[in-house]
């Protein structure tokens, strides 16, 4: 790709996906600096500085690599964007919420460094995988899913998990407030849960691990006890990239089979 249409040189990754899928794309001597909560691929904290947490970061260490592109995620980066953004750098955030948009931003992130092609046959393998999970579970009894995303307040999940959840063979109990891109809008009370009487219990409580003595402690939650209550890795869920298509949906799979 010669002259004027050179791909962005110098990457920073404000959250995991978009370092992790450069990695899967052969890209990662683009990236300069990663976030805190990178843990896939493992290389990436070895071999590449952590500059930034989810919400905030260090300006200067950022500015030091002179990165020409800035890659986040959410609208909860937006005031750390605009911090980046008046610095005099160029940034993109990505706000995808759905399995179709997070399919939507591997391509356009391979188109960014010149490898679109590679990340379209990515997003083929994930469509495929995507078919053959939906039509195992096809059929199958459908157990009711809680999933927890954050204990206090307590939130369910957001929409790409819901839809994961769906595809699993499971039936999110909250289907409709993960429709909701803002985390206000999936707070529930205890009573609601027990209400809805779950089959299944799924947490993964945002960068924090699942306490199982506080989960049970609410009013009501007694009520949960003989139910399967299993904690998914928030790296592998709470991801909207390549982590929550491929062991992420793995992983729900066989805990609603």
């Amino acid at each position: 790709m010669g002259g004027m249409h050179e791909p962005f040189e110098r990457i920073v990754c404000l959250t995991e996906e978009p370092a992790e899928l450069l990695y899967l794309l052969g890209e990662q001597r683009r990236i300069v600096g990663i976030s805190a909560y990178t843990v896939r691929p493992p290389e990436a904290r070895r071999e590449k500085p952590i500059v930034s947490a989810f919400m905030n970061g260090s300006l200067s260490k950022i500015k030091a690599l002179a990165p020409d592109l800035v890659i986040g995620f959410s609208d909860i980066q937006a005031k750390y964007a605009a911090e980046l953004i008046a610095a005099g750098m160029q940034v993109i955030i990505f706000n995808q919420r759905s399995i179709a948009e997070i399919l939507k931003v591997i391509v356009a992130t391979g188109r960014l460094v010149g490898a679109e092609q590679r990340a379209r046959v990515l997003v083929a393998e994930y469509e495929a995988r995507i078919a053959a999970v939906r039509a195992r579970t096809a059929g199958r009894p459908r157990p009711k899913v809680y999933f927890e995303e954050w204990p206090d307040p307590i939130i369910t999940s957001i929409r790409w998990v819901s839809e994961l959840i769906e595809l699993a063979g499971g039936d999110n109990i909250f289907r409709e407030l993960a429709e909701h891109p803002n985390a206000k809008e999936r707070i529930v009370q205890a009573r609601d849960v027990i209400e809805r009487a779950p089959d299944v219990v799924l947490a993964s409580w945002c960068g924090k691990p699942f306490d199982r003595d506080k989960f049970f402690a609410r009013d009501g939650f007694e009520a949960l006890r003989g139910k399967p209550v299993h904690e998914l890795p928030s790296s592998i869920i709470l991801q909207p990239g390549p982590a929550c298509l491929t062991d992420g949906l793995d992983m729900l799979e066989r805990l609603l089979q």
